[in-house]
């Protein structure tokens, strides 16, 4: 359950570092720290779920005190994030897509509490990191079996909006295909919405009477089509196979994961050493920030060829002998 902002009740600070606190600095915490998460969406939609699943093992192991609050609109994020600082939190996990300017005017406003924030730019001062969603990784493998499984060559993504963290997604998949089936073509479709699943239903029906025979679902709503259509598809953040009807239908999907992020950031702001850096490689898959989906039901359904590639790319990706590309620019149709 949502613990209201109003409604919060915190352990006793123990432990603060007297000398960093007169240096302005992030100071350290000997025992549980107190976190706060900030979300625009419910915590239900993926992307912020995985944030909020990450604050809650943190809460489970008994590092922090966490409490949230979730379905938070721009126009009322900077209120929302004061609040929280004025209440006393030593770290603030959350988003700044659209209101970057804002929220580093706030962290300035309070050096002594970390931010850890979803955004695109890069880390602010002495106390604002920041992170995105670099799951390209899985997402090349994703896009190897993509490519080793379509009869027509014809590949069909279904995105929320043509931003960084979703265009390297997708680009890396049309890579990964094309690195075994260079004959592929691609569809690519956004929707301008971040969870609207008719539409993104709709988007796809679209792709496969145009041919396409795999879906890429990066948006709700996709696997549904692709289950209406008989088709195969991928899936994207979270384990789609087991948390959205994919059964059968989802072959693997790319995910994401804060926890190990997360345990960072909190470990920083216990030691008093928390500074504005970029968690790019927290959400990668060498330390941990991603990795493939089990193929469930497909074990058998993959050509051996192509499963074999997979397990060789996870084995180099982790060893660091292979780069998959990153390209934040809008992919296009090519049929």
């Amino acid at each position: 359950m949502k613990t209201k902002l109003t409604r919060r009740s915190f352990n006793t600070l123990i432990g603060a570092s007297a000398g960093a606190a007169g240096l302005g600095v992030v100071p350290a915490f000997a025992a549980k720290i107190k976190v706060a998460g900030i979300y625009t969406q419910p915590i239900q939609q993926k992307w912020d779920a995985r944030l909020h699943q990450g604050l809650e093992a943190a809460k489970a192991s008994g590092e922090i005190d966490y409490v949230f609050s979730e379905k938070v609109a721009n126009t009322d994020y900077i209120r929302v994030l004061r609040e929280y600082c004025e209440s006393g939190v030593q770290l603030i996990v959350g988003e700044a897509f659209g209101i970057s300017k804002e929220a580093r005017k706030v962290a300035d406003e309070y050096p002594k509490i970390a931010f850890l924030m979803g955004d695109p730019f890069e880390p602010h001062g002495s106390n604002f990191s920041v992170f995105d969603n670099y799951i390209h990784e899985p997402c090349y493998m994703m896009g190897v079996l993509a490519g080793s499984m379509t009869k027509s060559n014809k590949l069909g993504m279904v995105g929320g909006y043509p931003i960084g963290e979703v265009n390297r997604l997708f680009h890396a998949f049309i890579n990964g295909a094309k690195s075994v089936n260079p004959d592929v073509q691609v569809k690519v479709t956004f929707i301008g919405s971040w969870y609207d699943p008719p539409k993104a239903k709709e988007a796809a029906f679209a792709q496969v009477e145009s041919g396409v025979d795999v879906l890429y679902a990066e948006r709700a709503g996709v696997v549904d089509a692709a289950r209406d259509k008989g088709i195969i598809a991928f899936g994207n953040v979270n384990d789609m196979n087991k948390e959205e009807n994919g059964k059968d239908v989802v072959v693997t999907s790319a995910l994401w994961h804060m926890e190990s992020a997360i345990a960072h950031a909190i470990s920083l702001v216990k030691a008093g050493t928390f500074k504005a850096e970029n968690y790019k490689e927290w959400t990668m898959m060498q330390k941990g920030g991603a990795s493939l989906a089990p193929f469930y039901e497909f074990e058998d359904r993959i050509p051996a060829d192509a499963k074999a590639k997979v397990e060789q790319l996870k084995k180099d990706i982790m060893a660091g002998t292979y780069t998959v590309e990153i390209n934040d620019n809008e992919p296009k149709s090519t049929f």
